[in-house]
C-alpha cells in the first residue's frame, strides 16, 4: 500500500529563504508575468508546496519556477516527477484518485488512450514522438519539437480532437476519473506553441485556440473534480493564451470559467468581474447564446453576494439574450447550454438566494428538459434538485429525486455532483420518513470516492 502522508518540500522552502510566503508568492507572480504567464500564487499555494500537498507544479507553475531558477530542474526544487504523481499508481492527499466500477474505469482508460493516439491523426509515429506521447517518459526531460519541423493540419487537427474527446468523455462520465490522463495532451500542445513551428497565418491562430480550448478543457476536469488551485492556473494559462493571440472567443470562454470557480471558491465579486469582462470580450463575437451565459455567471455571483435585484436583473438580460436563439457564431464548446442549462443555472441563483421552492422549480423544470446523452448532467441536475426540494422541506420528492442521482454514479464520476448529493443528505437525514431512510441506506453503501 502506498502512504498518503505529505512528505514537506524542505528544499524549496530554503529556496525561499527569509522571505515571508507572500512575499515569496508576490516574487512567483512577478517572475510568471515576465514570461507571459499568468498565475494566481498566493501565500496558502506556497505554504501547500512547502507543506508537499503539492508534489509537483502544474505545467504554468512549472515554467515559471524553472525561470526564477535557470538552470534547476523541478526535481532540483524539490518536486516529485510528474509521472509518479499523475500516473495510474499515484496517490496524493490533495487529490486521490476514485475508486472507479470496472465499466467506467476500463472505458476511461481507452479514451485515455485515444487522447495519447490522437496526435498520431497525421499518418505517422513521428508526430507523436515529437511530441513525446509516442511512450516517453517524463523522467526524460522537457518535451522537445524539432525546429525546422512545420506544423501543419495533422498537428492542429490533433489538438482540436483532443479537446473534442475530452469534453466528450466529460460530458458521459465526469471528470474525476480522467483529470490525471488529460495533462500529457496539454503539455504536447504547448510544446508545439513553445517550439515556434507556427509563427503565422491560420494554423498558427488555430493552435493557439485549440491549446488554450484544451487548457480550459483541463481546467475544468481540476474544477469539476475539486482541485480548485490546478484549475485556477489553468484558466489562467488560456486567458494568457487568448491575449497573445488575441483571440476574443478564447478569452470570453476563459473569463466564463475563471468567474464559474471564483464563485465556487467563495470570491463572489471576483465572479462578478470575470463575467463582465467575458461580457466584454463576447461583444464583437454575435453569439446571444454566449452573452446569456456569461450574463447567467454575472447573476449567480450577484446571487452569492446576495443582490437579488442586481441577479434578477442580470437573469432577465440572460433570458432576453437566450431567446434570441442560436445562430452560426455561438462557440463549439457551447453545445451543452440549451434550455435546460439555463433552467439549471437560474435555479441555483434562487437557491444562494435561499429561495428554495422557486429554486426547485426551475431544478425541475431543468430535469424534465435535459438531453439524455448527457449523463453527467443528468446526474448534476437531480442533485441541485435534491438539494433544493431537501431545504424548500419537501422531503419524498428529495429523495426520489437523490435516488435518481444514485442511480446514475456508477456511470458518473465528479466531486461536485457527489458533494451536491452529500449535502442534500444533511438536510434531508433530520427530516426522516420511509423515502428518506430507503435513500439514506443507499448512500451509506456508496463506496468511498464513487
Amino acid at each position: 500500500m502506498v502512504s498518503t502522508r505529505a512528505v514537506p518540500n524542505l528544499v524549496f522552502r530554503r529556496l525561499r529563504g527569509q522571505r515571508s510566503a507572500g512575499e515569496f508568492a508576490a516574487a512567483v507572480r512577478r517572475a510568471a508575468r515576465e514570461i507571459g504567464e499568468q498565475v494566481a500564487c498566493d501565500a496558502r499555494y506556497i505554504g501547500r508546496v512547502e507543506s508537499g500537498e503539492i508534489r509537483c507544479p502544474n505545467y504554468a507553475y512549472e515554467r515559471v519556477f524553472l525561470h526564477m531558477f535557470p538552470g534547476a530542474s523541478l526535481a532540483d526544487l524539490g518536486f516529485s516527477d510528474r509521472e509518479s504523481v499523475r500516473g495510474r499508481g499515484a496517490r496524493t492527499a490533495s487529490a486521490p484518485p476514485p475508486t472507479t466500477p470496472p465499466t467506467l474505469d476500463s472505458d476511461i482508460h481507452e479514451e485515455s488512450d485515444v487522447l495519447r493516439r490522437v496526435f498520431m491523426t497525421g499518418g505517422t509515429a513521428t508526430v507523436a514522438a515529437s511530441l513525446g506521447l509516442g511512450g516517453r517518459s517524463a523522467a526524460a526531460g522537457p518535451l522537445a519539437v524539432p525546429a525546422q519541423r512545420r506544423v501543419g493540419e495533422a498537428e492542429v487537427g490533433a489538438v482540436e480532437k483532443a479537446v473534442r474527446r475530452i469534453r466528450l468523455l466529460d460530458d458521459r462520465h465526469g471528470a474525476d476519473g480522467l483529470y490525471r490522463q488529460a495533462s500529457q495532451p496539454l503539455r504536447a500542445a504547448y510544446a508545439l506553441l513553445d517550439s515556434g513551428a507556427a509563427t503565422r497565418g491560420s494554423t498558427a491562430d488555430r493552435l493557439h485556440a485549440g491549446a488554450g480550448e484544451l487548457a480550459i478543457s483541463v481546467g475544468w476536469l481540476a474544477h469539476d473534480s475539486g482541485r480548485f488551485d490546478d484549475a485556477r492556473s489553468h484558466y489562467a494559462e488560456a486567458l494568457a493564451t487568448a491575449r497573445l493571440a488575441g483571440d476574443a472567443a478564447l478569452e470570453a470562454h476563459a473569463f466564463c470559467n475563471a468567474s464559474f470557480l471564483a464563485r465556487d471558491t467563495g470570491r463572489a465579486r471576483e465572479a462578478v468581474r470575470a463575467a463582465e469582462a467575458g461580457q466584454r470580450a463576447a461583444r464583437p463575437l454575435g453569439s446571444p447564446r454566449l452573452t446569456a451565459l456569461l450574463t447567467l455567471r454575472e447573476a449567480g455571483a450577484r446571487a452569492w453576494l446576495g443582490d437579488r435585484t442586481g441577479c434578477e436583473r442580470a437573469i432577465g438580460r440572460a433570458r432576453a439574450a437566450f431567446d434570441r436563439g442560436a445562430c452560426d457564431s455561438d462557440p463549439e464548446w457551447m453545445s451543452f447550454f440549451r434550455e435546460a442549462e439555463m433552467e439549471l443555472l437560474e435555479a441555483q441563483c434562487w437557491s444562494a438566494l435561499g429561495d428554495w421552492a422557486r429554486a426547485a422549480r426551475h431544478a425541475r423544470r431543468a430535469t424534465r428538459l435535459q438531453d439524455p446523452h448527457f449523463t453527467r448532467n443528468l446526474a448534476l441536475y437531480r442533485a441541485q434538485l435534491a438539494g433544493d426540494l431537501a431545504r424548500a422541506g419537501t422531503a419524498d420528492e428529495a429523495a426520489a429525486a437523490g435516488h435518481q442521482v444514485l442511480d446514475l454514479l456508477d456511470r458518473v464520476q465528479s466531486s461536485r455532483i457527489r458533494g451536491m448529493l452529500s449535502s442534500a443528505v444533511r438536510v434531508l437525514r433530520p427530516q426522516g420518513g420511509p423515502e428518506v431512510t430507503s435513500l439514506l441506506a443507499r448512500y451509506e453503501e456508496l463506496p468511498p470516492g464513487t
